[in-house]
């Protein structure tokens, strides 16, 4: 599964979740009926933070990282796992 599908298919509103050994806060709102989403997720311990915007274009799904690098931001949804017991 790409990135983008990836995004996808993580719930709306807020969650929790693991990547990296760390648990993180995360957000996900949808605009446009859906054809921008916006993910933000905070490390509980404060250490990382990753933030990007993703928009349905004619051309294809577009990722675009908020000032942080795109390797960051695929590993972080590549190793990503929802917590389902909160």
């Amino acid at each position: 599964m790409n990135a983008e599908d990836k995004l996808r298919a993580l719930p709306f509103g807020t969650f929790r979740g693991r990547a990296h050994d760390k648990t993180y806060v995360i957000s996900k709102t949808g605009f446009a009926n859906d054809a921008s989403l916006k993910l933000v997720a905070e490390a509980l311990d404060g250490s990382d933070y990753i933030s990007l915007n993703m928009y349905d274009l004619a051309a294809g799904a577009r990722l675009f990282p908020c000032e942080m690098p795109m390797a960051k931001v695929l590993a972080f949804l590549d190793q990503l796992e929802i917590d389902h017991q909160v």
